[in-house]
């Protein structure tokens, strides 16, 4: 499903791969985000990070009447504040939304699918 919006000139139709692939690049800039997780882990492997190009496994976009919502997966370092972690991740994807590809977002959901612990 896609996301259309009408301009003076024209329909635009943007991709919900494209919305995830901004929304997996705008949630691993955040400190404690070691990556993208898939909402699916137990068909996809429990212990994968996604790469940029697999985004779209961990992102569901819901289309709205006044925007958008996201679901946001992801897998965080040990010994961070899982809170912090997840506003950070709310605030960033809000904002790279809104000001890339001018979307309301009504809400961002982040689970964390699990914790990396580094050595």
């Amino acid at each position: 499903m896609a996301i259309k919006i009408k301009a003076k000139n024209g329909d635009i139709t943007i991709e919900n791969d494209v919305i995830a692939t901004i929304v997996g690049g705008s949630a691993i800039e955040n400190p404690g985000v070691v990556g993208m997780a898939s909402k699916a882990a137990f068909r996809d492997g429990m212990n994968q990070i996604l790469n940029r190009e697999n985004y779209a496994k961990g992102v569901v976009v819901h289309q709205e009447d006044n925007g958008v919502s996201v679901d946001v997966y992801l897998v965080a370092q040990y010994g961070t504040k899982l809170s912090e972690i997840s506003k950070s991740v709310q605030g960033k994807v809000r904002y790279n939304l809104d000001a890339l590809l001018g979307i309301h977002v009504t809400e961002v959901n982040v689970i964390v699918q699990g914790v990396r612990v580094t050595d």
